[in-house]
This record gives C-alpha cells, sequence and structure tokens, in this order.
C-alpha cells in the first residue's frame, strides 16, 4: 500500500502588514523613498483607527522601518514595543525622489510606471525593484521562524509592503504593480494547506 508523504508542519501565524498613514507626499502622489516626511494630522487619525483593527491580535514581534512616518503609524495603532529594522525602508527613488508619475513621464516622454522601467540615480543612488525584494526576502528569513508559533507584524512603506508580499507569495514581484494599497491599511498574510496566502488585502477602518 502507497504510503501518502506528509508534508511538513506549516506556520500557524499571520503576517501582519501595517502601512503607516498618509503624508504631505503621498497625499499628493510624490514618491515618497528615503525622505523623512512626518504624517498628517489625517494619516495619525487613520493610523489610531487602525488600533481598532487590530484589536484582539497579540504579536511575538512587530518590526518598524526607521523612517518616522512609520515609527509614529506604529505607535498610534497601538504597536509600542517595536524593533526598528533598516531592511524595511522604502524603495530608494533616486533621482525620481519627490516627483509624481505625471512629472516623471513629461520629463522622460513616455508611459513610465517604476516597476517596469526603474528609476535612476540622484542624490541617492537608487534601487531596482530586485534590490527591494532582496531586502524583503531577508526580513521574511528572519521572521518566518517565528510565525511558526505568532504572529508578527511589519510596518513599513506602500511600495516595499506591496514587493514583500510577492516574495512571500513566491511570485514575480513586479506583480506588486497589481497590489494597491493605500495609506493607513493593513493586509495579513498566512499560509492555507502549506500554501502561503492572502488572508486580507488593503483593509482600512471607517472614519465613522
Amino acid at each position: 500500500m502507497t504510503s501518502v508523504p506528509t508534508a511538513p508542519p506549516e506556520p500557524q501565524g499571520h503576517l501582519v502588514l501595517l502601512r503607516h498613514g498618509e503624508t504631505e507626499w503621498s497625499k499628493s502622489g510624490q514618491h515618497t523613498g528615503v525622505t523623512d516626511l512626518p504624517l498628517l494630522p489625517e494619516g495619525e487619525e487613520a493610523a489610531k483607527r487602525v488600533a481598532k483593527l487590530l484589536e484582539g491580535w497579540r504579536f511575538e514581534k512587530v518590526v518598524v522601518s526607521p523612517l518616522q512616518r512609520a515609527r509614529r503609524t506604529a505607535e498610534l495603532a497601538g504597536l509600542t514595543e517595536y524593533t526598528i529594522d533598516p531592511r524595511l525602508v522604502e524603495w530608494d527613488y533616486g533621482g525620481y525622489e519627490g516627483l509624481t508619475t505625471k512629472e516623471i513621464r513629461a520629463r522622460l516622454g513616455y508611459l513610465w510606471t517604476v516597476f517596469a522601467d526603474g528609476v535612476v540615480a540622484g542624490d541617492t543612488p537608487g534601487e531596482t525593484v530586485e534590490e527591494v525584494a532582496a531586502r524583503a526576502s531577508a526580513v521574511l528569513r528572519d521572521v518566518i521562524p517565528i510565525l511558526e508559533d505568532g504572529n508578527v507584524a511589519l510596518v513599513g512603506h506602500g511600495h516595499y509592503l506591496r514587493i514583500l508580499a510577492t516574495v512571500f507569495l513566491r511570485q514575480e514581484v513586479r506583480m506588486g504593480a497589481q497590489l494597491l494599497l493605500d495609506a493607513g491599511s493593513i493586509s495579513v498574510l498566512e499560509w492555507e494547506r502549506e500554501q502561503p496566502a492572502i488572508r486580507t488585502w488593503n483593509q482600512k477602518s471607517l472614519s465613522h
């Protein structure tokens, strides 16, 4: 009689991704990589509402980008005990830092997108999407063992977390272009029958 292969135990914990609340540049659509902007008042209010979404959650570890918009979001969301990890910083947009997509397209003369066409060097060197994915992969290697028994929260930035989700899902990293992620939202990743999966994506608390 043929025996059925035994699957390895799948992690039981959930990986919760929290994008920081709104800043002046995220509101205007400017690419905000390493520029350390504060939250707008409405961004702070959205972060406070996230605390409602996280009621009842217990985290074994919370890891946060060093940029103030992420740290402040974590604190207002009730995630006050956290570890700073520079590998969670946003995509380095290089010469496109502070520019909107419309401005970049006008400069280049074609329908540029960051996922398809990348960035150029400026005051900072800039990064390829693969370099951002490598940082995200390193973070996942560190936190997945913790997910064997408990939950982990990562607090960071829009493009970075979209790329991290594709790495977790074992998909091509440019799929991140199809994963819209609003400021002040949470997403939950987990395993289903040993397969990485999305439980919820881009969830926001209502303002009323």
